[in-house]
């Protein structure tokens, strides 16, 4: 899912780099481009020498199995960096990304990208945090798909997202703009009806609420006592 808000280095200024008109200076190359709900940034095979900065939206990264069946791999959000394997040797793209609502992404080259990062030593290390953390989530991911029940899948992905992108309130944890239940079911390999299922036992619990718009954990360590198999 989505990994630590990029703004887990402070000392990184990532929207200089990405959106530098939002700053005093700018370059004149800068890509700023809007992208309409259903609209693809990239598909697979195509060329990956671009980097995505996400600063208004959402996007969907995903690729398609032999027999044509869609693999969610991520939702990433506002504030958030897509298309990173360029930088580590990829020239094709393996995976697509997708807008899920009106989104706009300010865009850098990799060779751009890779020269900053030559200049720029903590940017390296925030780039290589940041591939790494997704290879060690896609890893979990399966690991979790191979010895784990479907209950615990959806569970502790509902503990991940709060970790990851929810605000304390009191002793609550609310997490805003809330997944559909089908994409959590294609994030956790689940069916739409176990995610609906499960998230209904855990509202009739009294341990989360949720709507369209935002999930509502009263407990945390209750939600994840949850995710430990009966």
């Amino acid at each position: 899912m989505n990994e630590k808000p990029i703004w887990f280095m402070d000392n990184i200024d990532v929207v200089g780099i990405f959106c530098p008109n939002k700053q005093a200076h700018s370059r004149n190359n800068l890509v700023h481009k809007v992208f309409k709900k259903g609209e693809y940034i990239y598909l697979p095979d195509e060329n990956a020498d671009k980097i995505y900065f996400i600063t208004e939206g959402s996007i969907k990264v995903g690729s398609y199995s032999d027999e044509g069946k869609e693999i969610t791999k991520a939702i990433l959000t506002k504030g958030q960096v897509f298309g990173e394997l360029g930088l580590i040797g990829e020239t094709q793209r393996r995976d697509f990304a997708i807008a899920q609502e009106k989104t706009e992404a300010c865009i850098i080259t990799v060779e751009e990208m890779q020269g900053l990062m030559r200049n720029r030593s903590q940017l390296s290390m925030y780039m290589m945090n940041l591939i790494g953390s997704r290879l060690m989530k896609m890893e979990r991911r399966l690991e979790s798909m191979v010895f784990k029940d479907s209950r615990t899948r959806i569970v502790e992905f509902l503990c991940d997202l709060a970790t990851e992108n929810g605000q304390r309130v009191g002793y609550e944890t609310v997490v805003r703009k809330f997944y559909t239940h089908q994409e959590i079911a294609n994030l956790t390999a689940t069916s739409r009806q176990t995610v609906t299922t499960v998230l209904n036992e855990l509202r009739n619990q009294d341990i989360i609420t949720f709507n369209r718009r935002r999930l509502l954990i009263r407990d945390m360590d209750t939600l994840k006592a949850n995710a430990v198999p009966v």
